[in-house]
């Protein structure tokens, strides 16, 4: 059943469909099939099956390193606040407001042209940028490419609570770091163990040290709350 004449489409999502479409038909055969045979009609093609339609050839012309840019960019962002919410034990699902600070022109001008695709995809309540001279309340703070990340944590979470977290977790791993400083101190055990185990406890220190440091980062930004 071909679609309606009349139907909304966009012409760049049926483009990339159809093409997507003949590079997986080997794969999946039968189901392309039935899906090409209605996208074609959308794409003005004649042609049928789809068996015989030749590879999409890349196209270096095409590429839009400007538009490949700006999605590095909102990648960045989407992450920066993602990582945000699991440091500082954030529900996934709770509104947050994101405040800019610093930005660059090309930063604020992605704000501003995907400002709805970030609030959707971040779970944002609201997008500001600030002032040059403003520095903002208390945050947590990420730095991307041309500005810097701050979620406000006034509200967010039970202060005592959340120290009372961390303090555990920092506990917790000064626990761990000091089992293998005790172990990498070990004569007998550095003399008996393969150089491979002794360079993974290593990193695993090392891998601990950074978590400690963290956490301890996230201390002293809740204490300031």
């Amino acid at each position: 059943m071909a679609p309606k004449p009349n139907c909304a489409y966009s012409p760049y999502a049926v483009t990339v469909l159809e093409g997507l479409l003949r590079l997986a038909h080997p794969i999946i055969p039968f189901i392309t099939e039935t899906i090409w045979q209605r996208v074609k009609v959308l794409c003005g093609i004649t042609a049928t099956p789809i068996m015989l339609q030749p590879f999409p050839q890349y196209d270096a012309s095409q590429v839009d390193e400007a538009a490949l840019a700006d999605t590095e960019w909102l990648k960045q962002a989407i992450v920066a606040v993602r990582n945000i919410r699991a440091e500082m034990n954030i529900a996934p699902g709770k509104p947050l407001e994101l405040l800019l600070r610093g930005c660059s022109a090309d930063a604020e001008r992605r704000v501003n042209e995907n400002r709805g695709f970030l609030q959707t995809l971040a779970r944002l309540e609201s997008i500001t940028v600030l002032p040059a001279d403003d520095k903002g309340p208390v945050s947590v703070t990420k730095i991307i490419d041309g500005a810097e990340l701050l979620i406000p944590m006034a509200g967010l979470i039970n202060k005592e609570d959340e120290l009372a977290r961390l303090a555990k977790e920092v506990a917790k791993i000064e626990g761990e770091i000091s089992r293998i400083e005790n172990k990498l101190a070990n004569e007998g055990f550095v003399a008996r163990a393969p150089e491979a185990v002794i360079a993974k406890e290593r990193e695993k220190l090392e891998g601990y040290a950074e978590a400690k440091a963290k956490l301890i980062e996230q201390q002293a930004v809740i204490a300031a709350l």
